[in-house]
């Protein structure tokens, strides 16, 4: 770690963000994390209970002169998604994060930050921490695995809280106030198959996309980013013509909140047609080179003859059933909504790949702020799959978070925004899945808002947060909490 970090302003913040970023905090691996904040807890005299799912509620009561306030609820969530470039060597399980700083920029070597949303949880750690700052009563919650499940938030029953306002410390523009977010269902297709013998005279290869940026297939999704998943199934589907490619393996993304960066597929090419498949499918990457020139110039698709050739293959009537559903499946924008402007509606990710010895799975998530749009995208995506004969399971469903535009802590908000920057804050909603919506089905009286400072590049190894943002999320969320309104 670049020691300079933890001597950043605000140094309340940046101090425990470098402490908690020493502990190894991956999604459904917080055990560390956990210990981590109950020892912050004991060490600064707060009382604090995890609750049955692993969530971390401290509370700290109000400074002088705010005992009548209503009650707060600071929250973010502890786990962080773990992804990294392949050429560089990481154990998120037993590692801490190495930082750097460049310029105005926070950012790890080759892996994501987590900044998302360990720039939250810092930042809440260091108001209970201070003996100055003024707030009214607190309770900090800490949820666990936000990234791939949102199992923390619910798993929170009702009654643990008893705040009247939720401030969510997990945006990333720090000019927007988030009011609304999207649901999300994780779609599973698998299926099983005989692998048969390669055929005498072929000639192996290892097929390689990489060097797309990758990024948050909430947040991004919507910006056209290279899909190494969809770029893999359009080279395999041109080497595939009079049954030329046989695919042997296949390995392509990783997490299903984030844009696949890489796929890696081991094919055989029959021996007599080798140089008419390469052709064709070089045809095929050159084209799909020129499509994403502009938002994705560090595309690589490589063909390299391999050393070993694989002893079975795919039968070609499934690998064309496997390939044709692969494009026929949504990856995307699949509608914009109608009642906010420039707002993505419902979207798929396809996110992860595999093909290995007998055995197909493909992992989705697909976002929606409408129940019957996720689902029916969710439904069309189960067709897909099905025609190819796999079993397909829609599971951990969640909600969105329905916007509150006469929300009071809004009015809030939007006047401080104004009051220290002569501009008026965005008030969105976002594409992205945050746990108020969660919360709210167990706390519905229960005022919610969503900011964070800026962070580009989230869940991806390009993660990066704005020093300047960081500080001006910090003096507003100090001032919000030097105003709360007391109690009626």
């Amino acid at each position: 770690m670049d020691n300079k970090i933890d001597q950043l302003e605000p140094r309340e913040l940046w101090t425990n963000f470098a402490a908690l970023n020493a502990v190894p905090r991956a999604s459904k691996k917080e055990e560390q994390v956990m210990a981590f904040m109950m020892d912050f807890a004991a060490q600064n005299g707060l009382d604090a209970q995890q609750d049955e799912t692993g969530n971390i509620i401290v509370r700290k009561p109000a400074t002088t002169g705010m005992e009548n306030a209503k009650t707060i609820v600071l929250q973010s969530h502890l786990d962080m998604v773990h992804q990294k470039n392949n050429d560089t060597d990481f154990d998120f399980g037993t590692q801490g994060i190495k930082m750097l700083i460049e310029g105005d920029w926070v950012k790890a070597q080759g892996t994501t930050l987590g900044a998302d949303n360990g720039i939250g949880v810092a930042a809440i750690m260091g108001i209970l921490a201070s003996s100055e700052i003024k707030h009214p009563a607190i309770e900090a919650l800490f949820t666990i695995d936000e990234e791939t499940g949102m199992t923390g938030a619910m798993g929170l029953k009702g009654g643990v809280l008893k705040g009247d306002i939720l401030l969510n410390l997990d945006t990333e523009q720090d000019n927007e106030i988030d009011i609304g977010c999207a649901g999300g269902v994780d779609v599973t297709a698998t299926k099983t198959y005989t692998e048969e013998p390669v055929a005498d005279g072929a000639v192996a290869y290892t097929l390689t996309v990489k060097g797309l940026q990758g990024g948050h297939s909430g947040m991004d999704i919507h910006k056209g980013l290279g899909n190494a998943n969809k770029i893999m199934n359009r080279i395999l589907n041109s080497g595939q013509q009079n049954a030329g490619l046989r695919l042997a393996a296949l390995q392509g993304g990783s997490l299903r909140n984030a844009v696949p960066r890489e796929s890696v597929a081991q094919v055989v090419l029959s021996g007599t047609d080798e140089a008419s498949i390469l052709e064709r499918m070089q045809r095929t990457a050159d084209e799909i080179k020129f499509e994403y020139r502009t938002m994705e110039p560090g595309l690589e698709i490589r063909f390299e003859k391999a050393e070993t050739t694989p002893a079975q293959v795919m039968p070609a009537a499934e690998q064309k059933a496997f390939v044709q559903a692969i494009y026929a499946a949504h990856n995307g924008v699949y509608r914009m909504s109608a009642e906010l402007e420039d707002l993505v509606e419902t979207s798929n990710n396809i996110a992860r790949v595999s093909v290995e010895k007998g055995k197909i799975s493909i992992k989705c998530l697909t976002r929606s702020s409408v129940e019957s749009s996720k689902f029916d995208l969710a439904n069309a995506l189960r067709a897909a799959f099905e025609l190819m004969g796999c079993d397909v399971e829609l599971s951990g469903s969640y909600p969105g978070w329905t916007p509150n535009p006469n929300s009071e802590i809004l009015k809030l908000l939007k006047a401080v925004y104004q009051k220290q920057n002569n501009a008026q804050a965005e008030v969105v909603a976002c594409h992205a899945g945050l746990e108020c919506g969660i919360l709210g089905k167990n706390y519905p009286q229960m005022d919610m808002i969503s900011f964070g400072p800026t962070i580009l590049g989230a869940h991806s190894p390009a993660e990066r947060v704005s020093i300047s943002s960081v500080q001006k999320f910090w003096k507003f969320l100090l001032e919000v909490l030097g105003n709360i309104p007391a109690k009626v």
